[in-house]
């Protein structure tokens, strides 16, 4: 849940107590002022009509009503829409050089680290614009297909280091050719920004350059390094600190070629740009790519966030209706002298409904009896009711109106009533209590569920409620076979959600890493051998993104 004002939320800590400090000194003055003029002894008689607890209702209802207006205020949101947006940019690649040279040192922390972090501050700066990655050394590879997905493209980019392409060297017209294919026919105002010192093995770059020019690409390149070169250094045996040799054994030196970078963006309708201080990459982006023409392509899904200030608004406004409609005083009702006890004299395979002695008069704990043991179990729970209300004292009424709810499959108001009854003495019932508290949350927890992670955590929540309530009822006797059975029972569903859950974070977990190996492919079965409603609504997000990866990587390695 997000909150669009939650300055507002500061209001909670201070208004609902004020009211409360308000109310309760407002009373006592009251109180006060009546006992001046009325002696102790007679105001209990003049005051009998009145209800203390109907104005302690009507007092929280007003503070409560404040706090939801107060979370009305601060518009709280859940949940979200997913919307396409249209975008109108640009498609660019970005060929990263991740051959040994880049391993030197000339620029801190070494030429591949910085060649990663400009690809990253490109990827700031391309909002609009979809995003491939080539990686290359002396061959290339597309490493991620054109995409608005940064993360996919971030996640691409972190994976590069120097055994990404195995064979060694530096092919710039092999990376040129490869970023050509990744452009699909009739795309126009291609762009490739080639991240490399200059070195070149045996190919014929500008050739390349002046073919992709012609297609329609425009070639922008970033040189990383120092003119003057930097020896290689790599560990040797041991972990000792070692250089690259040759073949001759000669240390290698790496230097900067400059003037072919310079060559390749000229002859692809581009410019030249050293790696030189933090403005590099916004010269590039502001000078190079932004002034060109954007070309239509695929909306991109964003999340709305769906406003939720309805719902304690509503509610406010309902507390305020029963405030103003519930009187202080209580309608006058022919007093009765509360049952006395009695053994228990029906049994229901869930719940075990205690008897209580009749009475006389039409409403009693037996007419409640006979309704319940007619199957009209509606009429008993309000008969049970009643009577509760009659007789606070007597919590057996509170027990047998939860017996009642449950039958009629009101575990809300089963639940509400067992865990006022636990509170009872008698241990007897208070074991019981337990009991069937701890079959109406299961049951709780089975009605509420719904397919999805939050309605998997609802479940499992409701049910560890269950198992603690088990325990407690076995914890009063130990000779409940039923209590103990039920708790073990809960105890296997509660380990079998748990096994659930974690196969469903180590399908993530591989399908994680077998994207970062580019096995899309592996990662979309990965993620598909879920087959369960949970997992699909999860990951649908993640499932879509691969198949949409997948649709174009798969083609090119096969």
């Amino acid at each position: 849940m997000t909150f669009a004002n939650p300055q507002y939320l500061w209001l909670l800590p201070a208004v609902p107590p004020v009211m409360a400090v308000f109310f309760w000194w407002s009373w006592r003055v009251r109180r006060r002022l009546m006992t001046q003029f009325i002696h102790e002894r007679l105001l209990q008689n003049l005051v009998a009509g009145a209800s203390p607890a109907r104005q302690k209702i009507r007092a929280g209802c007003l503070i409560m009503a404040v706090v939801c207006l107060i979370f009305a205020l601060a518009q709280p949101r859940w949940g979200y829409d997913l919307e396409e947006v249209a975008q109108r940019g640009l498609d660019i690649v970005v060929a990263i050089d991740t051959s040994k040279s880049m391993l030197a040192e000339d620029i801190a922390p070494n030429r591949l680290a910085r060649a990663k972090l400009a690809a990253l501050d490109l990827m700031q700066q391309a909002k609009s614009d979809r995003l491939g990655l080539v990686a290359f050394a002396g061959t290339a590879f597309l490493q991620c297909p054109l995409t608005v997905d940064d993360t996919a493209f971030r996640q691409s980019v972190e994976a590069l280091d120097v055994t990404t392409i195995p064979e060694g060297g530096t092919a710039l017209s092999e990376a040129i050719e490869t970023a050509s294919k990744a452009f699909k026919e009739g795309d126009n105002y291609k762009v490739l920004v080639l991240f490399t010192d200059g070195e070149d093995h045996d190919s014929d770059p500008l050739e390349a350059a002046k073919t992709a020019a012609k297609e329609g690409l425009r070639i922008f390149t970033v040189g990383i390094g120092s003119v003057e070169g930097e020896l290689l250094r790599t560990k040797g045996a041991g972990g000792q600190p070692d250089y690259i040799r040759d073949e001759n054994g000669d240390v290698v030196k790496s230097r900067l070629n400059q003037s072919l970078l310079e060559q390749i963006a000229g002859a692809a309708n581009g410019f030249y740009l050293p790696l030189k201080g933090a403005k590099t990459i916004d010269t590039l982006y502001q000078s190079g790519l932004a002034p060109l023409p954007k070309s239509e392509s695929k909306g991109k899904w964003v999340k709305r966030a769906q406003e939720r200030y309805q719902w304690p608004l509503a509610l406010a406004l309902i507390l305020l209706v029963v405030e103003m409609c519930l009187p202080e005083r209580a309608a006058e009702r022919e007093r009765k002298k509360p049952a006395g006890p009695a053994r228990a004299a029906l049994t229901h395979a869930a719940v075990v409904l205690l008897a209580l002695a009749p009475v006389a008069g039409r409403s009693s704990p037996a007419e409640a009896l006979r309704e319940y043991n007619r199957g009209r179990f509606g009429a008993a729970l309000k008969e049970y009711q009643r009577l509760a209300l009659q007789n606070t004292n007597d919590l057996r009424l509170v027990f047998n109106a939860g017996v009642a709810a449950y039958a009629v499959t009101n575990f809300d108001e089963a639940a509400k009533d067992f865990n006022l009854a636990s509170a009872s003495p008698d241990l007897k019932l208070q074991q019981r209590a337990y009991y069937n508290l701890g079959n109406t949350q299961y049951r709780l927890g089975e009605v509420k569920f719904e397919p999805t992670a939050e309605g998997l955590d609802t479940l499992e929540t409701a049910w560890k409620e269950a198992c603690r309530s088990y325990t407690i009822a076995t914890n009063l006797d130990r000779g409940d076979a039923d209590a103990s059975h039920n708790l073990n029972f809960v105890k296997r569903q509660l380990e079998m959600l748990a096994g659930f859950r974690e196969a469903m974070r180590l399908a993530k977990q591989a399908a994680d890493e077998a994207v970062r190996r580019a096995e899309f492919h592996r990662a979309l079965q990965i993620m598909e051998s879920l087959d369960n409603p949970i997992a699909t609504k999860k990951f649908q997000d993640y499932v879509k993104k691969l198949k949409d990866i997948d649709e174009i990587v798969t083609p090119a390695q096969h």
